[in-house]
């Protein structure tokens, strides 16, 4: 296990979109870290960047666990390369839709009752905005893999697009921050004792519905199916295997991780190959 002395201050993003707070970040050397908060966040950013490695997805940030030390304390945590060239910024949709009309995504979203009402009206105002011509199946195949790995925090600050301020020009970002996916919030929702089914149940999506197949349903039907996996269930399994094998995380932990890639492979066996 990698272990990294932090020397900067760690940065602190807020936005009254997301559903909990924020980990502890930091960026140095050219890299991003990330302290758990809540659970074993690190472990889903892992296993699912590792997983996504082996789909249709362009460029998914890829994460390595780690151990941060930062003022003589030490935290579980993982780090990804940054993944921003030179004069690009990252700029979340919902600050783009406040910019170019005044009010914020996420309250343009709530006057909208149709899922894919919401889901077409953020398509056609980024690509209107950004000239981006397949932000539809960007923003679908988001929806497919956060259906896949129960991501629950992709709020209006959590889509995000790069803009080169430069060359003028906006494009995709990488697929990144999954750290809220796969039940790994056990401080405060989703506890390890109960019954993992009953914490599934729980578990709500997000930005245009809080049922992820609701969601992904309605991406679907209008842009169409685009996310594949070039692993089984079983691969998946062994690459959190590899990751458990560090030592950093509880049996337990992995344990719910790996039943919830067999469940989810299961369910969405068309994603399989």
């Amino acid at each position: 296990m990698r272990e990294i002395e932090l020397h900067v201050a760690p940065t602190r993003i807020s936005d009254t979109h997301t559903s909990k707070g924020n980990q502890l970040k930091w960026e140095q050397d050219g890299y991003w870290y990330k302290a758990d908060a809540f659970g074993y966040e690190s472990l889903a950013e892992v296993v699912c960047s590792h997983i996504l490695l082996h789909s249709n997805l362009p460029r998914p940030v890829c994460y390595e666990p780690v151990t941060i030390i930062y003022h003589d304390k030490s935290y579980r945590g993982c780090r990804s390369k940054n993944f921003k060239k030179e004069h690009e910024i990252l700029l979340p949709i919902e600050r783009l839709c406040r910019r170019y009309t005044g009010m914020g995504l996420a309250k343009t979203l709530a006057r909208f009752a149709d899922v894919r009402e919401r889901i077409s009206y953020t398509v056609e105002l980024v690509t209107n905005i950004t000239g981006l011509t397949d932000f539809d199946r960007y923003l679908t195949q988001m929806l497919e893999l956060d259906a896949f790995f129960l991501n629950e925090d992709r709020h209006t600050n959590n889509i995000a697009v790069l803009y080169d301020e430069q060359a003028k020009e906006y494009g995709l970002c990488p697929f990144f921050d999954m750290g809220l996916a796969l039940l790994s919030d056990t401080a405060q929702d989703y506890p390890l004792g109960p019954d993992v089914e009953t914490c599934l149940n729980n578990v709500h999506a997000k930005p245009f519905d809080c049922d992820f197949d609701e969601q992904l349903d309605a991406a679907n039907a209008l842009y169409g199916c685009f996310l594949k996996f070039d692993w089984n269930a079983q691969q998946m399994c062994e690459a959190l295997k590899c990751v458990a094998e560090t030592g950093i995380y509880t049996l337990e932990e992995c344990a719910r991780v790996e039943w919830l890639l067999r469940n989810q492979a299961r369910k969405y066996s068309y994603l399989m190959p």
